[in-house]
């Protein structure tokens, strides 16, 4: 399962972090976009996670199986969609904020902050 992560500030920086404990099990974190210099952007860059434009991000095809957007900004959101749509890319998915909500639960016993922003990307 290869994963893109939009946002790596406060709550993709806890993101990244436990996604990456299940790197052994099949999941894939490939790229990343983050415009500022946070913690998480940090990370992702000594992974070896690439960092990306979301425009770079939606065009790599089936490459991606499943992008979290994590800024909380409906324009990134609707953007990411509008790349995938242009690109002609049936396969991946832009996963719901209630879908990461579940998918933090099954990982973490502490809940995941609220998803919320207005910057852009």
């Amino acid at each position: 399962m290869n994963i893109a992560i939009i946002g790596l500030g406060r709550i993709g920086t806890s993101f990244i972090n436990k996604i990456m404990e299940y790197k052994n099990k099949g999941v894939h974190i490939i790229v990343a976009a983050e415009e500022n210099e946070t913690e998480g952007k940090k990370i992702a860059v000594s992974r070896g996670i690439q960092i990306k434009s979301c425009d770079d991000i939606t065009s790599m095809g089936n490459y991606i199986d499943i992008i979290f957007d994590l800024t909380g900004n409906e324009e990134v959101r609707k953007s990411l969609r509008n790349g995938l749509q242009k690109n002609k890319n049936t396969h991946t998915t832009v996963a719901p904020e209630t879908f990461t909500y579940l998918l933090w639960s099954i990982m973490e016993d502490k809940p995941l902050p609220n998803i919320h922003s207005n910057k852009g990307y």
